[in-house]
């Protein structure tokens, strides 16, 4: 779909107290903090530096005085502690990061994961009655999961088991009966509900170690898995969860595990790391398991200190990710098919598709990408033999999932979730009634302006402005991702100085000249479309890529139009 080129401009407003010249040597990148709202010096130089003594007083989140009672209660009495995970990034972190700090108490917990396939999303019936049986609790933990699963833990208690929940999904009503329900969404005045699962967990062992310390345990260097599993949840990288993946970036880079340091070989993740190496290279094959059979092996990964163990679980995830990436483009290659017969962008506010054939566990990649493509939310649903659907949905900037599908419950069995992704059960039979009324809360939801899509540019450069001094400021930006989005620069006048260099059969590599001076970009997917006739506009990033020891300037294209107006 052709974007809206868009120049940003300063409507919030800056402190003109704050000294701007001061604190950054560079107009362009004093410009973009300006966009942040700071309100203040120390708020810039915060942002500018993060650090861990920032992090506020854990006890601030909701019931986590009771929750940090009962988990010392069960140590000391010597319970049998379950925690309940879920098979994504965000949920295997959490569990590993749990299960280090209660082991260096000394507690024994066990680990549960349900069976995506056979049992779905968070505390089913099916799983929690599989996990009952198992490991028979009498602590029950349950992380990235079971704030709407008021049925399930209200039978847990009738089984004389205690439950504690660490949380961070949208409640749709009341909050489950339990010892405590750790959700800063449960309070609407919480300043951390930005926070994901592993971050509420990251605040839940600092909480315990404040009341009662575990020599030789270092929270610290827990920061690598907290890290992977925020980024690869893509909640906001701001305030502390900003502090969180800034430090923890390096806590991988340097990582004593074994799980993570192989991973990163078969990546082809080198230090320096960031935000986007996890987005698109570990978080992917750690999401793998889980999305084609079990997230156990993930987990395995997190948790081994084997060498030879975690060599063999690498290079496992990293064939589940290719075989995970082939279903895929299988599916996506399907559902653009349906799409051309019945999609129309002036009518349809939403995609809603569903299919026999499709693996579930990859429905929510596909999503993405199709409402990333045609600037629409869309829903994907998988159903089985017996007619029970299991879909996944990815959003737009203007539109709540969760709302949107709180209008449409009546069709639904369960759905939960958050506003840009969410997941749901329904039958068979309700889908066609379901996709007419989601893409008529879509409709009603979303305004003509939201469903247009814009490529939002931040600054002109020229390039003769690309240089060290600017590269070593943007780092300073980092880690990129959802809430502080990477700069997204544009440059006029720009041709192309030789014919562009086709690579792997759609990527362009382009040597370019603005007036006298000449830069070398890549321009992603670029030779699957024609280029626009020349002189171009250039929307583009610019990234730090280390060659031979030296760090250079490098420019990833984002799109190429012919030179003309901006709005």
């Amino acid at each position: 779909m052709e974007r809206r080129w868009i120049i940003a401009t300063n409507d919030k407003e800056s402190n003109a107290d704050i000294p701007w010249a001061e604190i950054c040597g560079l107009s362009c990148i004093a410009e973009l903090l300006k966009r942040k709202g700071f309100r203040c010096a120390e708020e810039v130089n915060a942002f500018l530096q993060p650090r861990l003594s920032s992090l506020s007083d854990p006890f601030l989140l909701p019931k986590m005085d009771a929750a940090v009672t009962r988990i010392f209660q069960a140590i000391d009495r010597g319970e049998r502690i379950v925690l309940f995970g879920d098979y994504d990034v965000d949920g295997i972190t959490s569990l590993a990061l749990l299960a280090e700090m209660l082991r260096s108490y000394g507690a024994a917990p066990d680990l549960f994961l349900p069976l995506r396939m056979e049992e779905g999303y968070g505390m089913s019936p099916e799983s929690v009655e599989r996990c009952c049986e198992q490991y028979h609790p009498q602590l029950l933990i349950a992380v990235d999961c079971g704030t709407s699963s008021i049925a399930e833990i209200a039978d847990l208690r009738q089984r004389g088991i205690d439950v504690i929940l660490l949380d961070h999904h949208e409640p749709k009503s009341a909050l489950p009966d339990c010892v405590a329900v750790v959700n800063p969404k449960a309070d609407p005045d919480s300043a951390l509900q930005y926070l994901c699962s592993v971050g509420l967990v990251f605040k839940l062992c600092h909480a315990l170690l404040k009341t009662r310390p575990a020599p030789g345990f270092d929270l610290k260097a827990q920061l690598d898995l907290v890290a992977l599993g925020t980024v690869a949840d893509i909640v906001p990288l701001e305030k502390e969860n900003r502090i969180f993946v800034q430090r923890g970036t390096r806590e991988i880079a340097r990582s004593k595990r074994p799980g993570i340091r192989r991973l990163m070989e078969v990546a082809a993740v080198r230090p320096l790391v960031a935000a986007e190496d996890i987005a698109f290279r570990l978080g992917p094959r750690l999401n793998a398991a889980g999305r084609l059979t079990t997230a156990e092996k993930a987990l395995r990964l997190l948790l081994t200190r084997d060498e030879a163990e975690a060599a063999e679980l690498a290079a496992l995830l990293d064939t589940q990710n290719r075989e995970r990436q082939t279903v895929e483009r299988k599916i996506c290659g399907e559902a653009e098919e349906e799409l051309a017969k019945a999609f129309d962008p002036a009518r349809d506010a939403a995609i809603v598709l569903g299919a026999r054939d499709w693996h579930p566990g990859v429905l929510g990649i596909v999503a993405s990408r199709l409402a990333r493509k045609y600037h629409r939310p869309a829903i994907m649903v998988a159903f089985d033999s017996n007619g029970l659907g299991k879909g996944s949905g990815r959003s737009i900037e203007g539109l709540s999932l969760v709302e949107a599908l709180g209008h449409c419950e009546k069709w639904l069995e369960k759905f939960g979730g958050h506003e840009m992704a969410a997941g749901l059960t329904i039958r068979e039979e309700n889908f066609p009634a379901f996709a007419e009324a989601f893409r008529a809360a879509a409709s009603e939801l979303l305004s003509e302006e939201n469903l247009k899509a814009r490529l939002y540019l931040d600054h002109e450069l020229a390039f003769s402005d690309l240089n060290a001094e600017l590269l070593c400021w943007h780092e300073m930006l980092q880690p990129f991702g959802s809430g502080n989005a990477q700069p997204m620069f544009f440059a006029r006048g720009v041709e192309p100085a030789v014919a562009p260099q086709v690579l792997k059969e759609k990527h362009l590599v382009l040597r370019l000249r603005q007036k006298n001076r000449f830069q070398r970009a890549i321009f992603f997917d670029g030779a699957l479309s024609p280029l626009p006739r020349a002189p171009w506009d250039m929307a583009f990033r610019v990234n730090a890529n280390e060659y031979e020891g030296e760090t250079r300037l490098q420019i990833h294209v984002e799109a190429l139009r012919a030179s003309g107006p901006l709005e």
